[in-house]
């Protein structure tokens, strides 16, 4: 994204004030020439900083294989990022959660006796093993009317995506008593899917493509009878251990520090199978570059960087971090800065996700940098499915910087450095690292913190596009 040029010291003049109404800098008169200083001098100590290649250095470290919660793959993440931040000089604290961990399964089968095409049936994430075989019924939407004179016991329904969640639909099927499930899409391609969490009621479910759905409901409505037999094998589920990583950096000048806490951070897990170089590895090394930037800068509030675990199921290290935060601090806190996906060449524009689409001190922040750095304020959109609705929950304002739409390769395999776009990078990191700075900066007076209503919002934990 290229940059606009600078505004003219006399333009600047007229223009600039900082996110909170600090008066502009203006020039001085001619006598005086060695105070005349551009309307961005407090960005500059961000700007010069900055390293690019040591963001995209921590993506291909950390992106070389996936890195699911609990795993001793996550874990090496965690204590790369811990060491990362110690090289910094900052003091670095692991905070333990534990959660119900899943792993997905090694072998998921589908065959359909009658049905000659290829399947390549997909497992749901919180879906168990099981072996079951059956006659295909099709059940529409899985609701519980569409079971309304039609016998599934013993048998599989045929299950089309929409309306309602997967783990409603194959809870509505296992409660009419079939077998087992099988879910195609309402769109073309494959159906990557979760139930949201366990639950021992549900049967054996695999996802199809809406071409192979479609295909069989045509040759069951043209009166033929199908049978499948579906084999998941290797799921398996249960406590496990994740840590958040948090690096502190107290004010510079303790007499004058306002009472405040900024925090800027993105989640380290990734999914199954994805290497995750942008989702999140992108965040997280943004993360540990503005870390290492601000550390010798001056500031007049406590600064806070966190890397966070198993947010991919279902925000759970941010919200078990919120959790902990006493009153006091959760009076004190101004704002979280949340980078998730910040440099996929092959997504789209970025934006500021705030939970309900409205403004908030992160958001006025960040447009501010961006309309200095780049001639205009990158927009708002409502958007949850990350960190920054944990905080948001607990009455702290949050945003989440983010390209959309999202690129193809979102949670698969292909997410991988060769996706990462350099400039991308460095846009987002001067745009919330500038924007950070306006805030803790000393000759800032210091913004009123706005604490809003604690409130639960669990249908923003997940990405809208796989329930």
């Amino acid at each position: 994204m290229k940059k606009k040029p600078y505004l003219s010291i006399a333009l600047a003049a007229g223009l600039a004030v900082s996110s909170f109404g600090a008066p502009a800098i203006y020039a001085k008169p001619a006598e005086t020439p060695k105070q005349v200083q551009p309307f961005n001098v407090f960005d500059n100590k961000i700007l010069n900083k900055i390293n690019v290649e040591n963001i995209y250095n921590n993506i291909e470290y950390l992106s070389r294989t996936p890195r699911v919660a609990g795993t001793e793959a996550e874990h090496n993440a965690i204590q790369y990022v811990k060491q990362q931040f110690e090289s910094y000089g900052y003091e670095t604290e692991l905070q333990e959660f534990t959660f119900y961990g899943y792993t997905a399964p090694h072998t998921v089968e589908l065959t359909v006796d009658g049905y000659s095409g290829e399947i390549k049936p997909k497992s749901f994430t919180y879906g168990m093993d099981g072996t079951v075989s059956g006659e295909l019924v099709y059940a529409g939407l899985g609701q519980a009317g569409d079971f309304e004179g039609i016998d599934v016991t013993g048998k599989i329904a045929l299950i089309q995506r929409g309306a309602i969640s997967f783990a409603d639909k194959v809870l509505n099927a296992a409660a009419n008593g079939a077998a087992g499930v099988i879910i195609f899409n309402n769109a073309p391609g494959d159906l990557n899917g979760t139930f949201g969490s366990p639950n021992d009621a549900y049967v054996p479910a695999v996802a199809i493509s809406q071409e192979v759905g479609q295909a069989l409901v045509d040759q069951l409505n043209n009166g033929e009878t199908l049978t499948g037999s579906i084999n998941i094998e290797g799921a398996d589920a249960g406590m496990r251990t994740s840590y958040n990583v948090i690096a502190t950096k107290a004010p510079t000048n303790k007499n004058k520090a306002k009472d405040g806490i900024v925090a800027l951070g993105a989640h380290h897990d990734s999914v199954p199978g994805a290497p995750g170089a942008n989702d999140d590895a992108s965040g997280t090394a943004m993360t540990l570059e503005l870390a290492r930037v601000m550390k010798d800068l001056p500031t007049n509030m406590e600064m806070r960087f966190i890397t966070f675990g198993a947010e991919e199921l279902g925000l759970i290290g941010s919200r078990y971090y919120v959790s902990q935060l006493s009153e006091e601090e959760k009076d004190s806190f101004v704002g979280y800065f949340n980078m998730d996906m910040v440099g996929s060449r092959d997504a789209g524009d970025l934006v500021i996700n705030t939970p309900d689409g409205n403004e908030n001190i992160v958001s006025q922040t960040a447009q501010a940098s961006s309309a200095r750095l780049n001639g205009e304020s990158t927009p708002i959109q409502p958007g949850g499915s990350s960190d920054h609705v944990s905080f948001f929950e607990g009455g702290i304002a949050s945003g989440s910087f983010i390209h959309r739409p999202l690129e193809p390769w979102y949670h698969t395999p292909e997410d991988t450095i060769d996706k990462i776009s350099k400039e991308k990078l460095q846009d987002v990191a001067e745009i919330v690292g500038t924007a950070v700075y306006d805030i803790v900066r000393p000759e800032n007076q210091g913004p009123k913190v706005n604490r809003g209503k604690e409130q639960k919002v669990p249908h923003l934990y997940y990405e809208e596009e796989i329930k």
